[in-house]
């Protein structure tokens, strides 16, 4: 199937973790549209199988209360001499009518079984959005990071201190000295070069990972609306045939009673 599809298999613990009140600063606007069409087609398959279903059981009660009329123009048949050939065969015929939809309701449960597919390529998406959100969450924190060593860098060389540094040198009466200072100044100039790299990474794999996402996307909307055009063709092929059937079933009853 679609690489989309695979993300959902090849989601990793983080994401299973995450907590589902956490947000992002920046969220990106393509994959929160994208967050809308997963509600909005699932919201459309579900209720387009509501009907399906609603239609398949009345369909069903319509025919299968012709068996009725079959029992009683059968035992009807029985207890007339002129009429009773008739009779029979027009039984036989609302009983032929009453059975024919079992077939085609097994037909039937084929096509909403394509249609429940996209109930979970819609998780499937879902879930890009969600990993998307934790790329993005990974890449903000690595950016806080990278500022608070920046600030921290800043007090140094300002000579300032963190509170934890000011209420130890009001206990020890230490006081930094120059070498200290050039080598907690080094350190951290480290340490920012070593929190650039992390944003760096961080930022190439969430525009990796958004362009990859967005090019599936894109095929598995093009694949939806053929598999969806094919699924809705073949269920009104179904439904003609049906009908069809049904006319031919009760042209053939008309001719029984008309030779009565």
């Amino acid at each position: 199937m679609l690489a989309v599809f695979l993300y959902m298999l090849q989601a990793d613990s983080k994401l299973k973790a995450l907590n589902a009140s956490f947000r992002i600063r920046k969220p990106d606007q393509d994959f929160e549209e994208l967050k809308n069409y997963c509600n909005d087609l699932e919201a459309n398959i579900t209720n387009l199988l509501k009907v399906r279903a609603k239609l398949a059981d009345t369909l069903y009660g319509i025919h299968k209360i012709h068996a009725n009329y079959g029992r009683v123009f059968s035992e009807w048949s029985g207890i007339e001499e002129e009429m009773g050939d008739g009779l029979q065969s027009a039984g036989h015929y609302m009983d032929v009518y009453a059975a024919c939809i079992d077939s085609m309701l097994e037909e039937e449960e084929q096509f909403a079984d394509q249609i429940k597919e996209y109930l979970y390529f819609a998780d499937s998406l879902r879930t890009v959005c969600k990993k998307h959100e934790l790329l993005q969450y990974e890449l903000e924190k690595a950016e806080d990071h990278l500022a608070l060593k920046g600030q921290e860098i800043e007090r140094v060389i300002q000579g300032k201190t963190s509170w934890i540094g000011g209420l130890k040198s009001k206990v020890f009466g230490s006081v930094e000295t120059p070498e200290e200072k050039a080598a907690r100044v080094k350190q951290l100039e480290e340490e920012i070069a070593e929190a650039e790299k992390a944003v760096e990474a961080a930022s190439r794999t969430v525009w990796e990972f958004s362009q990859q996402a967005m090019k599936d996307i894109e095929r598995f909307k093009e694949q939806k609306t053929k598999d969806i055009k094919d699924i809705l063709t073949s269920y009104v092929e179904m439904q003609i045939k049906l009908c069809k059937k049904g006319i031919q079933i009760w042209g053939n009853a008309k001719g029984s009673f008309e030779k009565m």
